[in-house]
């Protein structure tokens, strides 16, 4: 791993982007992922200032597009024109604030096999990509893993979906993919499983972008997100897996606190450290000439 940025879900104030900027350097971040969820807050003018001070103090940003927008509509109606309405207004943001990607949602099922689903979606985003094109916003955008063990947005979904269109990068949602599994995520191994296909789709020295929290999930469908401890999801295997990869990467936290941040980020920047370190030693050690002996 070249390079990790850690920071929130949400811009810590609405207030001005000064304040917020402030905010997220005491706290110690250097990414940090705007929310839209629950629809727009920020206008032309904030994304930019907001996007120039993050710029000028090292911090990464993102957009989250609203839940609504999503592709794969099986009817082009009013719903489908809204969902592309909100990803394009996504795009100028992400533009504005000179954010490094738009993540969404992958959609649905909606009745349909997975294959089928997945073109449409790819279909939809073709599209779409034509008239961010047109506008001079065709900004990068991650399709992220979802929570829903029967529903899409699998790892493999996403990938699926990220290989077929070359401005789509994976987003790696690790508290969905630990409740799907059904808690799978205990040590090292499987979140070097899931890095793996990412790394393959996408380009060299694009970062990974991985959503993290403590999750409570229920028949291997996520129910919320936990307070960091409360779950069973720990960032240090995270933190391990992501060193084996010549690859930067930017986490996102989508704890539902402060102090959940914090824990996060000690224990992921600590083990990756650690880790480092111990990947230094040993490629000193194995390079090293050997005595011979007469």
């Amino acid at each position: 791993m070249s390079e990790l940025h850690f920071g929130p879900a949400r811009v810590p104030s609405r207030e001005t982007p000064e304040n917020a900027i402030e905010l997220l350097l005491e706290r110690g971040f250097s990414a940090c992922e705007i929310d839209f969820e629950g629809g727009f807050w920020m206008d032309y003018p904030w994304a930019e200032r907001f996007g120039k001070l993050a710029r000028e103090n090292g911090i990464v940003l993102s957009v989250h597009a609203p839940i609504a927008g999503f592709m794969g509509h099986v009817e082009r109606d009013k719903k489908q024109r809204m969902a592309v309405g909100m990803l394009d207004h996504s795009a100028g943001i992400a533009k504005a604030a000179d954010a490094e990607l738009v993540v969404f949602h992958p959609g649905f099922l909606l009745g349909r096999e997975r294959d089928v689903a997945i073109a449409s979606v790819c279909e939809q985003l073709a599209e779409l990509r034509e008239r961010l094109e047109e506008k001079d916003r065709a900004v990068p955008f991650g399709v992220e893993i979802m929570g829903r063990v029967r529903e899409l947005g699998t790892l493999d979904d996403v990938i699926a979906i990220a290989g077929r269109c070359g401005w789509l990068r994976p987003v790696l949602d690790f508290a969905h993919m630990h409740a799907t599994s059904d808690g799978a995520f205990l040590d090292v191994e499987p979140f070097a499983a899931a890095l793996e296909p990412a790394d393959a789709v996408l380009e060299p020295g694009v970062p990974f972008h991985i959503h993290f929290s403590d999750i409570a999930y229920a028949n291997r469908n996520e129910t919320k997100h936990l307070p960091y401890g409360e779950g069973t999801l720990r960032a240090e295997p995270l933190g391990e897996a992501l060193v084996r990869f010549e690859r930067p990467a930017t986490v996102i936290s989508e704890s539902p606190d402060l102090e959940s941040d914090q824990a996060i980020r000690t224990a992921l920047l600590a083990s990756a450290r650690s880790s480092s370190r111990r990947a230094s030693k040993s490629a000193a050690s194995s390079s090293r000439p050997r005595s011979r002996r007469n």
